[in-house]
């Protein structure tokens, strides 16, 4: 044992910010040379020429380096008036309003309407009240952006 020696570790040193640089403009340079020779040897003057013209706008633009966080905003109802998604409501919210309105009245809850005599379920009471409109909910929906609009059932055309 005393007769190996143990490999020496080399710490690696992060680049400084002049070799970044570097480095990164060296990618452009690469990528600009590959769209040159991607171009090939057999380009008229005006061809050539818009090559160097598309070139030096890559070479032009700016590097977006920090993206701007974007802060939800909400978007009112103005005179009940859906301006996020269908003017309608959609068949998974009705399902989602009928479904939890049809638990809340299986576990006891009173209903909003008269029962009708042709309801036998927790279930036909819910699609009866929705019907007329009559629950106390808002549908929230959400744009890919995070903005949002919060939009009374009663906003819904029918």
């Amino acid at each position: 044992m005393s007769g190996q020696t143990e490999p020496e570790l080399e710490a690696s040193v992060p680049p400084e910010e002049g070799e970044l640089e570097h480095v990164e403009d060296a990618g452009l340079a690469k990528a600009i040379e590959a769209y040159r020779k991607a171009a090939g040897e057999n380009l008229t003057d005006e061809e050539r020429a818009e090559v160097e013209k598309r070139v030096s706008e890559m070479m032009s633009r700016e590097i977006i380096e920090v993206d701007e966080v974007h802060v939800p905003v909400e978007i009112p109802v103005e005179k009940s008036r859906v301006s996020v998604g269908p003017p309608t409501l959609t068949r998974f919210e009705k399902a989602r309003i009928i479904g939890a309105r049809a638990l809340q009245l299986s576990l006891g809850a009173p209903p909003f309407i008269d029962i009708p005599s042709t309801a036998h379920t927790s279930l036909d009471i819910a699609m009866k009240e929705l019907d007329e409109r009559v629950l106390p909910i808002v549908i929230k929906r959400v744009l890919p952006n995070g903005d949002y609009q919060n939009i009374p059932l009663n906003s819904f055309a029918r």
